[in-house]
């Protein structure tokens, strides 16, 4: 029975429920960014490009037999999400900053000390 305890307390936890549910968000939200990215900015922006290069298929893209097409693909893919990703992290950190209180002002041994060195002070300079 020790067995079963220690496995229902592990996997119950709070911290291993939420890291499932993380990760099964964050894999339906990469669908949706991949999904934006193939389907929408990357036609977008390779469009005219493409077309000047005479080309149907940015993996038809070749120079001497070397297919770069694939690779400017996928780094034009890793931009745009990095870019995507990058405004839902700011706008997320916006919603959730908490405003730092205002500094306490000084506490009553400060204002002692302060006053001592500023009486230490004066009987030097007379």
């Amino acid at each position: 029975m020790g067995f079963l305890k220690e496995f229902k307390e592990f996997a119950f936890k709070g911290n291993v429920i939420d890291l499932a549910v993380g990760v099964i968000i964050g894999g339906a939200f990469g669908k949706i960014v991949s999904s934006l990215v193939a389907d929408v900015i990357t036609p977008l922006l390779l469009t005219p490009a493409l077309k000047a290069a005479g080309a149907d298929d940015i993996t038809k893209l070749s120079w001497n037999g070397v297919t770069y097409g694939n690779f400017l693909s996928s780094v034009i893919s890793f931009l745009c999400i990095a870019m995507v990703l990058f405004w839902i992290i700011k706008g997320a950190n916006r919603i959730t900053k908490k405003e730092e209180p205002a500094p306490a002002g000084p506490t009553d041994d400060q204002k002692l000390l302060t006053e001592i060195r500023d009486l230490l002070k004066s009987k030097n300079n007379l």
